[in-house]
């Protein structure tokens, strides 16, 4: 049976400055427990313009206009960098402005709960007929829009989420029930977030990779939101919501969930979905979260530097049937992190890591790079939590050396040589493993790599359930061009055993 392939992908932002003091976690608690604290008010002078957030160098990386390893060429911080011959549009994507993004809200909306004001809309409607992915039927949604007196009293008197725009009220989201907090104005926002944004990275996984929406068998989308009423709280489906606006009719789908780590959980799912022949295109989705925008904010301001955290991310990926020609998952190399593997670093990276390079007969350094929890140092560090890709290839180089696969000097370079540099937002669950797809998929085609490992991780101690750790990982390798398996026994090799088998049998009966 032949290995499923990558045979592309989508990874998209979205500027959304106001949705940091009115959607954030960070700020909202903050406004409940403190509404006069000195960050809020220093907070709006911190920050940045749509301009400085194209120009940023991390964010050219995740929508392909520069490589990971260019990342390099720039001095930390990077936040005060500037790539020359920035652009809104990459390779693999895009980053929206943020009105733009508001009136997606609008369009992905079906049950007529976002109200936009009349002039915002009619001029956001002219700037979205210049998008070369939104057709007419998707602006044509948008309609003419409300009275600024409608919208007031939609949140003054009926508990609508305010949405604002260039820190004016531009709009609302309203709520969905009455009673059920499931269906509350905040919930439904969060979850319009998710939806438009992994809408977004459909579209563009269509439109990079020249995909027919019809091709599509099947849709999960693995974010960290929830969506359900009082009966049935996370029941889903934003995966057939996703599909449906991007008019893949063909498709059907779920959602999967698993905190940080579930993006790599469904893109294991999707590989054993297309290499057992149930379906032969599944892509894996997942829009952003507002909830995490602003996350670290505090030491941010604190340190005199830009607000980071004020993008929406999402991505798409689609798995294949074997082409002979896009590079292949090996299912039969997954690493997992099982309920007996305890927490300690060094159980975790070698259930993630070294035990399924053991089942392939492979070293630590016959990976050429690993995709890790591809955090953006220029976020985490200044907030005292690291540079956590470094921090995870220190890991596995010295679990190199414990193996006697790697020389005690070699530690210090192994993360340059094997790794890169963080360069994907805190959206939680966008940055674990994912984020180096689009990448990697570049790369085997040019021929610059043989071996990628994709490597999840989460929290799942932050549902209160268990205090469980969660981790999966999975290797991507070079295709060898006849769209068979590289291990284990192959189709002819069956079909041959069949036959002597049946041989024997026939001699047997022949000589009774």
């Amino acid at each position: 049976m032949s290995y499923a392939v990558v045979k592309g992908s989508s990874y998209v932002l979205m500027h959304t400055p106001d949705m940091i003091m009115h959607n954030g976690t960070t700020q909202t608690t903050e406004k409940q427990s403190n509404p006069n604290s000195e960050y809020l008010q220093k907070l709006p002078n911190h920050l940045r313009s749509y301009e400085a957030v194209v120009n940023y160098p991390p964010n050219q990386v995740y929508i392909g206009k520069l490589k990971p390893e260019e990342l390099k060429n720039y001095d930390m911080p990077w936040y005060d960098k500037a790539v020359e011959g920035a652009d809104r549009y990459g390779k693999f994507g895009e980053i929206m402005p943020q009105a733009e993004f508001i009136a997606l809200l609008k369009i992905v909306d079906a049950f007529d709960l976002v109200m936009l004001e009349k002039n915002f809309t009619t001029k956001v409607r002219e700037e979205l007929k210049k998008h070369p992915l939104m057709k007419e039927s998707l602006i044509a949604k948008l309609k003419e829009g409300n009275d600024i007196e409608e919208i007031n009293k939609a949140i003054k008197e009926f508990h609508a989420e305010a949405i604002y725009h260039e820190n004016q009220l531009i709009g609302c989201v309203k709520r969905a029930h009455e009673l059920d907090t499931n269906l509350n104005a905040h919930i439904m926002y969060e979850n319009l977030v998710a939806k438009a944004s992994g809408v977004l990275a459909f579209l563009h996984l269509l439109d990079k990779n020249n995909i027919e929406a019809s091709t599509i068998d099947y849709v999960i989308e693995c974010s960290e939101e929830a969506c359900g009423d009082m009966n049935q709280r996370g029941g889903g489906n934003f995966a057939k919501s996703i599909a449906e606006m991007a008019e893949a009719v063909n498709a059907t789908g779920s959602d999967t969930r698993g905190f940080c780590a579930a993006p790599t959980h469904a893109l294991i799912e999707a590989a054993a979905l297309v290499k057992a022949g149930v379906f032969e295109n599944v892509v894996i989705v997942a829009g952003g979260a507002t909830a995490k925008l602003g996350m670290n904010g505090k030491d941010h301001v604190k340190k005199d530097m830009p607000i980071l955290e004020d993008i929406i991310g999402g991505f798409a990926v689609l798995v294949s049937k074997n082409d002979g020609i896009n590079p292949i998952l090996r299912t039969d190399l997954l690493g997992r992190h099982t309920v007996g593997t305890g927490s300690s670093p060094q159980a975790v990276i070698t259930s993630l890591i070294t035990a399924p390079l053991d089942r392939g007969g492979l070293k630590i350094t016959d990976i050429d790079k690993y995709s890790v929890e591809m955090q953006n140092p220029d976020v985490t560090k200044p907030a005292g939590a690291g540079d956590v890709p470094e921090a995870n290839y220190k890991m596995i180089a010295a679990l190199g050396v414990k193996r006697g696969e790697l020389d005690r000097k070699e530690v210090a370079t192994f993360g340059e040589k094997h790794g890169m540099p963080g360069w994907a937002p805190t959206q939680g669950h966008i940055p674990s493993g994912v984020p180096y797809i689009g990448h990697a998929r570049e790369a085997f085609l040019n021929k610059e790599i043989n071996r990628a490992m994709i490597v999840g991780k989460g929290s799942l101690f932050l549902g209160r359930m268990t205090n469980q750790f969660d981790g999966v990982s999975i290797v991507m390798e070079q295709n060898n061009g006849q769209g068979e398996a590289t291990v284990g026994v192959s189709e002819g090799e069956v079909k041959n055993m069949i036959a002597e088998a049946m041989r024997n049998f026939a001699t047997h009966l022949l000589g009774e």
